[in-house]
């Protein structure tokens, strides 16, 4: 017997991408709902080879669905979970509404899969944070070979990340700019064309970025509490693709090359790492991709046990909707739906 599916912000980024890799993926869904708030009812949004029409959140009967893939934001979910959990449906949240909730799994698949258990207690399951997540898919295979003491990154992350209007406001600068408009500044604080703002979410106390806080946070909750980790977040004039120079410590010795060949074999990964002028992915590579790609990986020899990597991701796909289809698939198998 199939799943019942609910798609909660089908008309934004990542609903949309949802709804189409519930499709490429074979998920097996009996039936599929559109889900958005009222000034979107009637839309219709692509799934697989049809188009299906955009229903009311407010209104929607959640007991007709086994599962709502959520992408509304955090104040919106906190809102709908108990009526969506009440009506005997699971969610898994894209938002950072619940992922340091105690009683909610925080999962990536290939990370830390048992953690789906933990999803009986709320009928939750978080989604992590896009950087998070492909930062965590790497660096698993060498925490489960060396043990990773401390990691030291900076992110590169698209506009995309921030959502449909950020996009478009990178579009508009890019063009303006060309034809010596003035530059009109609306989803970032600084011109983002041609640019990059080392600033991403509110300021937190000591300098910190949320940003930054929930890479931190967040790795130890999935992958080690023990870990240290500690971020410069930058948001890029990039459309879509997500790219973390992480530089890693480990408790044990390492080589880059049995680092690479730990990595080849590692799911969810694809190395790509030529000692050539075009051995490396960019974030423009990664787009429609599901894989995690990592690349330049070397030794690091300013601290004992130290390795770099470069670390590229969609972050629409691997960073947002796949990750979220794979936990559904994790639930489904585990007899955790319905």
């Amino acid at each position: 017997m199939g799943v019942r599916v609910a798609v909660l912000g089908a008309t934004g980024a990542v609903g949309k991408e949802m709804l189409t890799i519930l499709e490429e993926r074979l998920f097996p869904a009996d039936s599929v709902h559109a889900l958005a708030s009222r000034k979107s009812i009637g839309v219709e949004v692509s799934y697989g080879d049809r188009d299906i029409k955009v229903e009311d959140s407010e209104t929607f009967d959640f007991s007709k669905v086994d599962l709502v893939l959520a992408s509304c934001g955090s104040d919106a979910i906190k809102v709908l979970a108990p009526k969506i959990t009440a009506a005997g449906a699971m969610i898994v949240d894209n938002s950072s509404a619940f992922r340091m909730d105690p009683d909610v799994p925080l999962v990536v698949p290939e990370v830390n899969p048992d953690a789906l258990e933990g999803a009986k207690k709320k009928r939750i399951v978080a989604n992590p944070n896009c950087s998070t997540i492909q930062t965590v898919v790497a660096l698993k295979p060498l925490h489960d070979l060396a043990t990773i003491t401390r990691v030291s990154c900076a992110t590169y992350q698209s506009v995309s990340g921030a959502g449909n209007a950020a996009m478009d406001e990178l579009w508009r600068q890019t063009r303006g700019i060309f034809v010596n408009d003035e530059v009109e500044k609306n989803e970032f604080p600084k011109q983002i064309a041609f640019n990059v703002i080392p600033r991403i979410g509110d300021l937190m106390e000591g300098g910190v970025t949320q940003e930054e806080w929930k890479m931190t946070v967040e790795t130890k909750k999935i992958l080690d509490p023990k870990i240290k980790l500690f971020a410069t977040c930058v948001r890029v004039p990039v459309f879509v693709g997500h790219a973390v120079a992480a530089h890693v410590e480990f408790e044990n010795e390492i080589s880059a090359k049995l680092a690479r060949d730990t990595l080849r074999e590692a799911p969810g990964v694809m190395l790509i790492d030529n000692r050539e002028d075009d051995g490396f992915i960019t974030p423009v590579e990664s787009v429609g991709e599901f894989a995690v790609f990592v690349s330049r990986v070397r030794e690091d020899p300013t601290v004992e046990n130290g390795l770099a990597l470069w670390i590229v991701a969609d972050n629409l796909r691997k960073g947002a909707a796949l990750n979220a289809v794979q936990i559904a698939e994790g639930l489904n198998n585990r007899g955790l739906l319905g």
